[in-house]
């Protein structure tokens, strides 16, 4: 008797064991389907949902706890944003991944901040959104660092009156500009003028014809404008034959951007990496290709499968899936391995120290390699 009693506890403690070892870990993914957060939001979570599926397969986060995602739509709508995220953690999230901008990422941080669960945001690049709390993390290289390393090829390239086209709608399109013009007059650069447009704006002629009978004229047009008010502007620019340099953030980084033909060839934007021939990125696409038959066409998708490892590093190093303990942890990271590019949280904002690539789109809607660098923390443009 006593005999079997000694096996049924050993089963009982055999049958804990497993059920701790298969600890489910329950990530809450803020995914726009529609509105101009689609372009962005879509490719991140598609990468995001095949890295966390091939973690899965090996046993989940460090291979101990299984990961279950609640996927709900924004539909780039804030207030929509605010409800689903209390939708999830009503529903067990302990980490938010939230969509690809600033401003819906900070209007979900100051839900989850009342519990501390850490916030990243799929590509929100404003240094402004971890501002909210100790917890809100960013993912991709921050305006800051992509305006710094920008402005340093701007000036390499010989070009030395700026001109700004922003948008205070949102604080990416109005930080990004500001970044690059703080950094461009640090390394010698003039800024000329600035332009202001509203998001979605349909006619930016005002704005060409400002541009185009400034004295003297500026020889690099500098925006960080999405979908659709970028291929409204260029448009514009070109139908009125400016030929000016234009550059911009990495939303331009897109298949719609690069399909828009002659009127963009040449143009030049930031970026988070490039999947050169035997990298983990190019690998990355390798495997994408093969499971799902489409070929990953822009940096959101890579991007997506690292904020899968960032948090996988995060749980590892707290050794706990609490979520102050993964918030602090993930803070700690120095030198986190990732696929697009390593990234280091330790003594910054928690915006992660990053490489930046500056592209070129080709005449045949290519994006092409031009350079990589990461910028110096010392000279970085404060918020």
């Amino acid at each position: 008797m006593k005999l079997k009693s000694m096996l049924l506890a050993a089963v009982g403690v055999a049958a804990l064991s497993t059920a701790a070892m298969a600890e489910e870990y329950v990530i809450g993914v803020m995914s726009a389907q529609s509105g101009y957060l689609a372009p962005y939001d879509g490719p991140a979570y598609a990468g995001f949902q095949f890295c966390i599926d091939e973690m899965n397969a090996k046993g989940g986060l460090n291979g101990k706890h299984k990961v279950r995602t609640i996927v709900k739509d924004t539909r780039s709508d804030i207030a929509e944003g605010v409800k689903v995220v209390q939708e999830m953690l009503d529903g067990g999230a302990k980490f938010i991944v939230s969509s690809a901008d600033a401003d819906p990422t900070i209007a979900a941080a100051q839900i989850t901040a009342a519990d501390g669960v850490p916030t990243m945001t799929f590509a929100g690049t404003a240094p402004v959104l971890t501002q909210v709390g100790p917890h809100v993390f960013g993912s991709y290289p921050a305006d800051n660092q992509q305006g710094a390393v920008l402005a340093a090829y701007a000036r390499d390239e010989g070009f030395k009156q700026a001109w700004l086209v922003k948008s205070p709608d949102s604080a990416y399109t109005n930080g990004g500009p500001e970044y690059f013009g703080k950094a461009f007059e640090a390394l010698g650069g003039k800024v000329l003028g600035e332009s202001l447009y509203t998001l979605n704006q349909p006619d930016f002629s005002a704005i060409v014809t400002k541009i185009k009978a400034a004295d003297p004229a500026p020889d690099v047009i500098v925006t960080w404008a999405w979908e659709p008010d970028f291929p409204a502007l260029i448009k514009a620019l070109r139908g009125a034959g400016v030929k000016t340099q234009v550059m911009g953030g990495d939303v331009m980084d897109t298949p719609t951007v690069r399909g828009l033909g002659e009127v963009v060839a040449g143009s030049v934007h930031t970026s988070g990496g490039f999947p050169d021939e035997g990298s983990a990125y190019a690998d990355f696409i390798k495997r994408f290709e093969a499971k799902t038959g489409t070929t990953p066409d822009n940096n959101y998708y890579v991007n997506g499968c690292d904020i899968a490892h960032m948090i996988e590093q995060a749980v590892a190093a707290a050794g706990s899936t609490d979520p102050k303990a993964v918030s602090a942890a993930m803070a700690n990271i120095e030198n986190g391995k990732g696929v697009m590019s390593n990234f280091t949280f330790k003594g910054t904002d928690r915006m992660p120290l990053r490489e930046v690539v500056v592209a070129r789109i080709s005449a045949d809607g290519k994006k092409e390699f031009v350079r990589r660098a990461i910028a110096d923390p010392a000279t970085l443009p404060k918020p």
